[in-house]
């Protein structure tokens, strides 16, 4: 499919969208520091979900869902459902239906969820449980109120809870990681706390918030350094609760500042703000946002690593943008200042302004809406290339500022 050159970027959302207004109109927005072009956030999402709707026609096994495309590829390369990235691509699916109301969009998205059933039904072998669970049967519950997927919630969430061990007070995040590096808990399960804390709302088990609200506590105490950067993994002994250190998996070095990471604790700390009220979540995620924004390079994306040494020769990650746009506006909209509510909002905006270019929306180059993403550098994974949750955050992004219009 041809796109207009220009102005572009994603559509779709996190679990706590409500559906947005679909009226065509032009936004000006402005950034931090200078006045970002102007936005059109409907003839965005009207190409972006063309453009999900032929990928969707394209995938006929709904068992395997998309990852990332290889360099100079067009097509999506697949995995199973016990990937951590398994929900991704029915969450797309259901925000993309979400903004069109498509029936042929929201029946893929059906079709697509119901694989991850198991997951909510099998002992829990990682943390990724609210990736997985949430954004496919999330979105779907909230978008069609079926029973079912409320259950299958339900069950997912007390599944995640096993991995909790109480004299730590946080969730364990590789079990298969244990004989290497003892017990470990990584800024990216802030995410997945979400899922409980739904749960212990929607007749799941109390205990699920205090689970939620302990892990949270835990992570803002020993995985957020001094400065407000992020250790990616958090170690402790497993007996005593004792915090043994801070390392890195995914990123340059123990004490440096991995992008996502970053991403995973701006967002992560906002939304357990809005779960229980505590400002102390809030202030870690806006001095986490203002740290983020202190050190964005002069282009407006990070890099993968704010610390590589190949800088400005390293990787971009857009996942790590668009990701961390999410996590402005859900900070965004938790602040009561409203200088502040706009300096977050217009970092968001200013992030997906780089975002929707020619040199980070994908055009007709592949499936995927991003290009220049990166997954796991140390691990020669996924470097330079489209990954789908750069996509989901992406889009939930677009509907987040199509709902502000």
């Amino acid at each position: 499919m041809n796109l207009l050159k220009g102005t572009f970027v994603a559509c779709l959302c996190a679990a706590t969208l409500i559906g947005c207004d679909s009226k065509k109109k032009d936004v000006t927005v402005s950034s931090v520091d200078k006045t970002v072009e102007i936005v059109n956030t409907d003839r965005i999402l009207d190409l972006s979900v063309g453009k999900v709707k032929t990928t969707l026609a394209s995938l006929t096994v709904a068992d395997s869902f998309p990852r990332n495309i290889s360099k100079g590829k067009k097509d999506w390369n697949l995995v199973g459902v016990t990937d951590w990235c398994s929900g991704f691509w029915p969450g797309v699916l259901w925000y993309a239906y979400e903004y069109s109301k498509d029936p042929v969009i929201k029946a893929g998205a059906e079709k697509f969820t119901a694989p991850l059933k198991e997951i909510a039904y099998t002992p829990a072998d990682n943390h990724d449980i609210g990736f997985m669970v949430y954004c496919s049967y999330g979105n779907g519950y909230r978008l069609t109120g079926n029973e079912e997927y409320k259950t299958v919630m339900l069950a997912a969430a007390d599944t995640l809870a096993t991995l909790y061990n109480p004299k730590v007070g946080t969730i364990l995040s590789w079990p298969v990681m244990v004989p290497k590096l003892g017990y470990n808990t990584i800024i990216d399960n802030m995410m997945n706390l979400e899922l409980l804390f739904w749960a212990a709302k929607n007749g799941g088990d109390k205990s699920l918030y205090d689970i939620a609200d302990s892990h949270a506590e835990k992570s803002m105490k020993y995985l957020v350094r001094p400065d407000y950067s992020i250790y990616h993994v958090a170690l402790f002994d497993e007996a005593t609760g004792k915090f043994r250190k801070g390392i890195t998996h995914q990123g340059y070095a123990d004490e440096s500042m991995w992008a996502r990471g970053q991403g995973w604790g701006i967002y992560g700390f906002a939304m357990s703000y809005r779960e229980t009220g505590k400002e102390e979540y809030l202030e870690t995620s806006m001095k986490l946002a203002d740290h983020f924004l202190e050190r964005l390079p002069e282009d407006g994306i990070p890099y993968w690593d704010f610390d590589d040494p190949k800088i400005p020769d390293a990787p971009k990650d857009a996942s790590a943008a668009s990701l961390i746009a999410c996590g402005m506006l859900e900070l965004a909209g938790q602040v009561k200042d409203e200088a502040l509510k706009e300096k977050y909002t217009n970092a968001a905006k200013a992030l997906m302004e780089k975002l929707e270019s020619d040199t980070y929306f994908s055009g007709d180059t592949n499936e995927a809406l991003l290009l220049h993403s990166t997954g796991h550098l140390p691990n020669n994974s996924e470097i330079d290339v489209p990954i789908i949750y750069a996509d989901y955050y992406f889009m939930e992004a677009l509907l987040r500022l199509e709902k502000l219009k």
